[in-house]
């Protein structure tokens, strides 16, 4: 793979040391040109093209549907992770307990809470909360498991596979925000249930352009809480006293598509296909240990965890968040400011030159020394 030629599509990489898609990604040149296309059509033509809107809504289902090794009618699109979680909490939300972690994004943990689920969160053990540690012999009692893929926290990567071998009964419900575009996500090997994820972080397709899983079991066995005037069969007799809900995961999305972030989604998957995600997770996981060896060259703690557990995120320890933050910045290095230091986010279209920059401005804001 050609990845300088990759960089030329990101045109964000001109201006940047862009090393934080952990919480948002820049898009690459064809999902502006998908969504571009889409807006004048619709300045030109106004709602003439809405039928053939429609058609491509359903070829961007097919292609999401592929990349997770899904069905397509047990794909929807939403806005965001929360109401893709909120969604999964419509169906799931009467079974009872679920079990989760401490490491968790609040999106993941809170729908369920604020409907009156009890939710047992797990500890970490250095950084980690291992698969091992719901096994029902030894977790609490519950009906559902939440987990991410990888935290947002400190960028543990949990083997979803370990997961499928130990649900049983449970449900499993992951979020995947932090790993699709990253990690390759296969729905049926890993026996996920349900499934949440926003494109606006990995999957580089900005804002508003998330998606959902849900799998066809879960759609027959639980009835659909809420629906709009696109959830039923037949919707244009615009019958308001006979109707039969859809089966499939369409059903959720309520009314009139929100055309551009789906387009945008279709784009940058497409995008992300092409390059492989195999090469991408390669990538991502080398840029990775190459930060990590050049913070700890440059004397500063990592607080990530390694190994499997390793990902495209590196917390790293700073005594003053803020002024490590704005150190980079104005040195044109982009990163998250967290409690315990900065958050660093190493994408496929970052190079080894900007990790090593990054880890030696950072080990100079900070005034670390090497070992």
């Amino acid at each position: 793979m050609d990845w300088d030629e990759v960089r030329r599509d990101f045109p964000a990489l001109e201006r940047h040391t862009y090393l934080n898609s952990a919480a948002a990604g820049p898009t690459p040149r064809p999902v502006r040109e998908a969504m571009e296309s889409y807006l004048r059509e619709l300045e030109s033509d106004g709602d003439l093209r809405w039928d053939e809107w429609l058609e491509r809504q359903e070829r961007a289902r097919r292609r999401v549907a592929g990349f997770l090794n899904a069905d397509s009618d047990e794909i929807a699109f939403v806005s965001n992770t929360s109401t893709g979680i909120n969604l999964i909490v419509d169906l799931l939300g009467e079974r009872g307990t679920v079990l989760s972690d401490e490491l968790e994004f609040p999106t993941v943990t809170l729908p369920w809470i604020h409907r009156g689920c009890e939710v047992h969160l797990l500890p970490p053990r250095d950084g980690v909360v291992e698969p091992a540690a719901f096994e029902a012999e030894r977790a609490p009692e519950a009906a559902t498991i939440a987990v991410s893929h990888v935290q947002f926290s400190n960028g543990c990567r949990q083997d979803l596979e370990a997961f499928a071998a130990l649900k049983g009964e449970r449900r499993l419900v992951v979020c995947a925000s932090q790993s699709l575009g990253a990690f390759p996500v296969d729905v049926k090997a890993s026996r996920i249930d349900a499934l949440a994820s926003a494109g606006h972080k990995w999957l580089c397709a900005g804002y508003g352009a998330g998606l959902l899983y849900l799998s066809r079991e879960l759609l027959e066995r639980h009835p659909a809480a809420r629906i709009g005037w696109l959830s039923v069969e037949d919707p244009y007799e615009f019958d308001n006293r006979r109707f039969r809900v859809l089966s499939t995961a369409r059903r959720v999305e309520l009314g009139c598509p929100a055309f551009a972030g789906v387009f945008a989604l279709e784009a940058a998957v497409a995008y992300l296909e092409d390059i492989g995600l195999e090469a991408i997770s390669a990538r991502v996981l080398g840029l990775n240990r190459h930060l990590t060896d050049a913070l700890e060259r440059h004397g500063l703690e990592v607080l990530s965890p390694g190994g499997a557990h390793r990902s495209g995120q590196t917390l790293v320890a700073a005594p003053d968040p803020d002024r490590a933050v704005a150190g980079l910045a104005e040195r044109g290095i982009q990163v998250t400011r967290k409690p315990q230091g900065v958050r660093i986010a190493t994408h496929f279209f970052n190079t080894p030159e900007e990790v090593e920059r990054a880890a030696e401005t950072l080990a100079a804001v900070v005034g670390a020394s090497p070992p």
